[in-house]
């Protein structure tokens, strides 16, 4: 009776790492259009609304789900606070506190990273266009997403569940 009830423990186990990992190639592309969105919103705010990039950020981080609302959140919050923090090295400590919490890769985070270094430091125009620029590869990173999700999402499931059983044969 031990026996069987650790064998269902094992084989559950391996089954939900393996749901895990498809959640996880599940959630990239939506992050990714939620990050294209807020790079729409941030665009508007900068050239129409003429938004301090702070309160631009504490808005998006008002408007977003989790995730990203903690990103802009706490990057708003180091740009606001009088600490002395450009918006380069909010941005930046902000990604870097936060990107764990994601399912996003690398190269989302460089284009975030890279998109900081204007932000803050050029005048309207050049931000519009660096966060245009931004949008569009962010648009390329998510067909890519969308591609290994098409191809993972279904064999990580697959692939949990028979590792889970593998790992059940072999102890038994």
């Amino acid at each position: 009776m031990l026996k069987l009830v650790g064998a269902v423990l094992i084989l559950l186990s391996g089954t939900l790492a393996g749901f895990h990992q498809a959640a996880r190639f599940a959630a990239r592309p939506k992050q990714i259009r939620e990050l294209i969105l807020a790079m729409q919103r941030l665009e508007t705010e900068i050239s129409y609304g003429f938004t301090p990039l702070p309160d631009a950020f504490k808005r998006m981080s008002e408007q977003l789900g989790e995730p990203l609302k903690s990103i802009f959140g706490s990057a708003a919050n180091y740009m606001a606070s009088g600490g002395g923090m450009t918006a380069q090295e909010s941005i930046q400590r902000s990604l870097h506190e936060n990107w764990k919490r994601t399912s996003m890769k690398t190269p989302e985070r460089d284009i975030l990273h890279q998109l900081s270094f204007t932000l803050g430091t050029s005048d309207r125009q050049d931000q519009i266009k660096h966060i245009a620029l931004a949008a569009q590869q962010l648009k390329h990173e998510e067909a890519v997403a969308r591609d290994e999700q098409a191809k993972y999402e279904k064999i990580s499931r697959s692939l949990g569940l028979l590792i889970g059983a593998l790992i059940v044969i072999l102890i038994f």
